[in-house]
C-alpha cells in the first residue's frame, strides 16, 4: 500500500467527505530554459486538490519528466496546509535541490493564491 492509500485509509470517512467538497487549483511558473519540462511542456505547473474546511493539501501532481520527482514533490505537500507558503517555501528550499526549485516555488505561490482567491480568504 502506498503512503497516500495508507493516509486515505487512515482518515476514512473524513477524506471521502473531504474530497465531495475538494477545491483543485493550479499554480505555473517559468523553468530553466535548459530543463526538459520546458522541452515536453513549456512551463513548469503544479496542481493541488486541497480541502477548504482544513486547507490541507490532500493531492499533489507536477509536471516533472520523472516519475520520481513527482513522488517526491507529492510527498513534500500532502498533508500540509496551502496557507502556510512561507513553511512550503522553506521545505522546497531545504529538500528539493533540482533544477526547478525555483519554479517550484513560483507555482507554489501561484497556486496558493489562486486558492485564497476562490475560498475567499484574504492575501497571504
Amino acid at each position: 500500500m502506498s503512503d497516500d492509500e495508507d493516509y486515505r485509509e487512515k482518515v476514512g470517512l473524513s477524506y471521502c467527505l473531504a474530497m465531495s467538497t475538494s477545491v483543485f487549483v493550479t499554480g505555473e511558473a517559468k523553468a530553466p530554459s535548459n530543463n526538459p519540462i520546458t522541452s515536453q511542456y513549456g512551463l513548469f505547473f503544479i496542481a493541488f486538490e486541497i480541502d477548504p474546511d482544513t486547507h490541507r493539501i490532500l493531492d499533489a501532481e507536477c509536471s516533472a519528466t520523472l516519475a520520481l520527482t513527482n513522488r517526491f514533490v507529492k510527498g513534500l505537500f500532502v498533508r500540509e496546509c496551502i496557507t502556510e507558503e512561507d513553511l512550503l517555501t522553506e521545505r522546497i528550499a531545504a529538500r528539493y535541490h533540482g533544477s526547478s526549485q525555483r519554479a517550484l516555488i513560483a507555482a507554489l505561490h501561484h497556486a496558493a493564491t489562486k486558492y485564497r482567491s476562490a475560498v475567499g480568504l484574504a492575501a497571504g
